[in-house]
């Protein structure tokens, strides 16, 4: 058994196998992988005697569950009225381009990124915030965002 089934089972087993707990469940297994992959789904269909369809409907019901890989880092630009306002748009722009992301791709080439926008981050206060792994970051621009994502892969890059 691959290590990545071992622990879908072992976080199943902290629920005591039990459907009335899907939606946690599935909200720790996408923490553990930062998505829901279709081989977890049916996993977790077939350990709590679930149809596959029952377990796609939830996780596709809920917006924060992904069915797409993402990359390692997570980045959320916030587009709510504040930041808009104060311009977030070119930063998503700028962070976009230097990824090399097009189309509704949304993942780096290298899996090292995902870009994301979100409604409110709740600091509108701080406008224009972005996120990078739920850490905010406050009063951005386009250069100073590029600048914390290169910070990152050199970081990245030493490890």
């Amino acid at each position: 058994m691959n290590a990545s089934k071992e622990r879908v089972l072992e976080i199943l087993a902290g629920y005591g196998n039990d459907g009335a707990n899907l939606i946690a469940i599935l909200q720790d297994v996408q923490a553990e992988y930062n998505y829901l992959s279709e081989e977890n789904l049916t996993l977790i269909a077939d350990t709590l005697g679930l149809s596959v369809s029952k377990v796609y409907s939830v996780a596709t019901f809920y917006e924060n569950f992904s069915l797409e890989a993402k990359g390692k880092h997570i980045i959320k630009v916030c587009a709510g009225t504040a930041c808009h306002v104060r311009k977030s748009g070119p930063i998503y722009d700028a962070i976009y381009e230097y990824l090399g992301l097009h189309g509704k791709k949304k993942t780096s080439d290298d899996g090292m990124f995902t870009l994301e926008t979100v409604a409110c981050l709740g600091a509108c206060g701080l406008a224009p915030v972005m996120t990078v792994d739920g850490e905010v970051h406050a009063k951005m621009d386009p250069e100073t965002a590029l600048a914390l994502l290169e910070d990152i892969r050199k970081k990245e890059a030493q490890e």
